[in-house]
């Protein structure tokens, strides 16, 4: 397959998930379709729309490629018109949501790598159009981002789902890279969630630490010179014996 095909159809895939996703919020606060429509617009195009504009492009893809906004304004549509509160519309959310995910690390990073940039600004590329769409999205209704800690993890499985198509375009294996980037989303998304993986969250105080550390040292140091000095003791006693 073409990977201008490939890219252009994950991509839309992706704005339909996120979509429905983001639109799904609207319902759990009572909003109106202008809500639904808000928010799924919103999750569904912000992130692309970022990436784009850092990139320097005149016009983001999401206001020249039609069915760009068609999709989003469909899925949130959908959201409006199906409820989606049942288990198995639930695991088909989070379902739809890692596939996602893994959709726009990997055609982020990609767009990086196409433009001319390093991997590292690539990977960062890749994340921002995963998750930038999300953080608007709770920002806007005074959610701190799920994102930000104590969730299972997501945007660190980005990050590697990024870097993975990364290494896989430079060696001119664009399809594989993308499939590999998604699978590893929908193995370890699905694993974050079923078992509760998290990044810790303990406070972290460099200056504390190094107090700690240097009373630590300063006290072990006192205990061996306490212990040369009985030793050095001993040996006199004995000397003068």
């Amino acid at each position: 397959m073409d990977p201008e095909v490939l890219f252009r159809f994950v991509d839309v895939a992706g704005v339909i998930a996120y979509g429905v996703i983001g639109a799904s919020l609207a319902r759990t606060l009572e909003y109106d379709i202008i809500g639904y429509l808000t928010l799924g617009i919103l999750t569904a195009l912000g992130g692309g729309m970022i990436r784009d504009s850092l990139l320097g492009i005149d016009f983001p893809v999401a206001l020249t490629d039609p069915w760009y906004l068609a999709g989003a304004i469909g899925a949130s549509a959908f959201a409006y018109l199906v409820p989606l509160d049942g288990p198995w519309a639930r695991r088909g959310l989070t379902l739809a949501d890692v596939l996602a995910l893994g959709c726009w690390s990997a055609t982020g990073a990609a767009k990086g790598i196409t433009a001319g940039l390093a991997p590292i600004p690539s990977i960062f590329l890749g994340v921002i159009t995963a998750t930038a769409g999300g953080v608007m999205r709770d920002a806007l209704v005074r959610q701190t981002p799920a994102i930000f800690g104590s969730n299972p993890l997501y945007a660190t499985i980005s990050i590697a789902a990024a870097g993975i198509m990364v290494v896989f375009q430079q060696h001119n294996m664009y399809q594989l890279g993308m499939g590999l980037a998604i699978l590893l989303c929908l193995v370890f998304g699905l694993a974050a969630r079923r078992f509760r993986w998290i990044l810790p969250v303990r406070q972290m105080n460099l200056l504390a630490d190094s107090r700690r550390i240097l009373k630590r040292e300063h006290k072990t140091n006192l205990r061996r010179r306490s212990r040369r000095k009985d030793a050095k003791r001993k040996d006199k006693r004995k000397g003068g014996k």
